[in-house]
């Protein structure tokens, strides 16, 4: 299994983190535009970038039949080629919008996909990061819909109808049903109450980490769990256009305006 173990950064670059895209929902139409401000963030973080982590529901669905995936996100898809060829490492996380990646972004982009959180060190600094669902104590419902979808049988089952239903029905159940997307409204629940930070409270009493980054949770939150460990959830590029980047030192999370430098 593809680990990732520690990533030197060089003076003068940064790490950039970014998740919850959801391209593709609700319409093509109106995900378009969505689209190509990332695709500009990506153009502009690529000149200083020593790492990218996409940290899931790029898509708003996603399955990879044996030798078919989903029509559209050439802009997206191509200028990942284009900055993973140029030799900036590009790491990405499933979500639950896009759990059954199965080997394409590997072979094509050569970009490593990862199901489970993983532990990285970012010079001297420890990062837990992951896409975010089914952790802590909530999304209770979307946990008992994940084992459906992880399932074997289910899976199989999914690859006998024609891409051409299978993709639109998924897409269609994906807008339209929040037990699937795993979400509840995007409200901030208190400190003391998001439940991914309970989460990395939990995971703190096992070993420290100085910090615990996700998504999932379509808000931009930066809250200190202890007085050495924060735990930050990216927000999303659908309502606040946040990425988060390290700079070997400090982390920030901050808003993509694509008239300004990052």
């Amino acid at each position: 299994m593809t680990k990732i173990n520690q990533i030197h950064i060089e003076p003068g670059k940064k790490v950039y983190f970014a998740s919850d895209n959801h391209l593709g929902a609700p319409t093509r139409e109106e995900s378009l535009p969505r689209e190509k401000k990332f695709v500009g963030w990506l153009d502009t973080i690529k000149q200083d970038a020593a790492a990218i982590f996409l940290m899931g529901d790029l898509f708003d669905f996603w399955f990879e039949y044996k030798k078919v995936v989903p029509k559209g996100f050439t802009r997206t898809l191509g200028k990942l080629a284009e900055i993973s060829d140029s030799g900036i490492p590009i790491f990405y996380f499933v979500g639950n919008h896009d759990l059954w990646m199965n080997g394409y972004f590997e072979e094509e982009l050569d970009i490593p996909v990862f199901h489970k959180p993983q532990e990285v060190l970012l010079n001297k600094t420890t990062f837990f990061i992951g896409h975010g669902d089914g952790l802590g104590p909530k999304d209770k419902g979307y946990k008992r819909m994940k084992k459906v979808f992880t399932n074997p049988f289910f899976k199989w089952l999914f690859k006998w109808l024609h891409p051409d239903i299978g993709v639109r029905l998924a897409q269609y159940l994906s807008v339209k049903n929040k037990l699937i997307s795993g979400d509840e409204d995007a409200k901030f629940l208190g400190e003391d109450h998001e439940w991914l930070a309970q989460y990395s409270r939990r995971k703190l009493e096992q070993k420290h980490r100085d910090y615990f980054v996700f998504g999932h949770r379509h808000l931009p939150l930066e809250i200190d769990l202890n007085q050495k460990s924060k735990y930050i959830n990216l927000g999303d590029w659908i309502s606040y256009f946040t990425y988060g980047v390290f700079d070997g030192t400090d982390f920030k999370l901050l808003t993509y305006d694509s008239h300004s430098t990052h």
